[in-house]
């Protein structure tokens, strides 16, 4: 059965950069993606860019990135480096989550010296526990996603430990094409080499993995236990 697969993260960045081609992938192989960021990332050009219309510039970037791709994206607006901790936000992932109903979700590792990233860790954590509860009612049904990963990224690289590898290479191309049309992606805007950090990145983890490229991933720490009755 062809996957859907969820990819929640605090800015639109995130979402392609270190999941998209998770996503690519699925929808590649016959299933579904969608993408979910928390904020449009607008306080990110470090250029002098207004905050309003670089927000504008980010939205316009993410719907463009996902119609490549073959996915949906949905863009909250909650204040960019400003992310609360509150049941409010992981009650509106939740819904998406019930709305979507994925089989999969990759969102941040909470290893990160980025305080959105580490909400966003804790945001999906809470929201997948509320989408989950039968006795919560709200819009959807319950709806419980199969198996939860973390993404391999640059700001969340604390005791970050990769257990599982999947092989990206039939998507790589239209990958970096989708990611492309952020201003960020290239150093445009000033920043951190996304391009070519990310790209390489994929190489390198296809080298260990044996495959062309291939990115790195995280499983739950509750979800790498197996019950077996008998070995197989």
């Amino acid at each position: 059965m062809a996957s859907r697969v969820m990819a929640i993260a605090a800015h639109p960045g995130d979402c392609l950069f270190t999941m998209g081609a998770q996503v690519a992938l699925a929808i590649h192989q016959g299933g579904a993606g969608v993408f979910v960021s928390l904020t449009l990332g607008e306080k990110g050009s470090p250029r002098n860019i207004p905050v309003r219309e670089y927000g504008e510039m980010q939205r316009a970037a993410s719907r463009k990135a996902a119609r490549m791709l073959g996915a949906d994206f949905e863009l909250l607006t909650w204040p960019d480096a400003e992310i609360p901790l509150k049941d409010e936000v992981s009650l509106a992932v939740c819904d998406l989550i019930r709305g979507h109903k994925p089989d999969t979700v990759i969102t941040h590792w909470s290893g990160s010296w980025h305080k959105d990233h580490q909400n966003c860790h804790i945001i999906v954590r809470d929201a997948l526990f509320y989408a989950g509860l039968a006795t919560m009612a709200r819009q959807d049904p319950p709806h419980n996603a199969g198996r939860v990963y973390y993404a391999e990224n640059w700001e969340d690289d604390s005791n970050f430990q990769p257990d599982t590898y999947l092989d990206i290479s039939p998507v790589y191309e239209k990958w970096l094409q989708a990611c492309d049309v952020y201003p960020m992606w290239r150093g445009q805007t000033g920043f951190f080499r996304y391009h070519d950090y990310y790209s390489s990145l994929a190489v390198m983890r296809g080298c260990l993995s044996n495959f062309r490229q291939a990115v790195a991933l995280m499983s739950d720490p509750t979800q790498r236990t197996r019950r077996l009755q008998e070995f197989r």
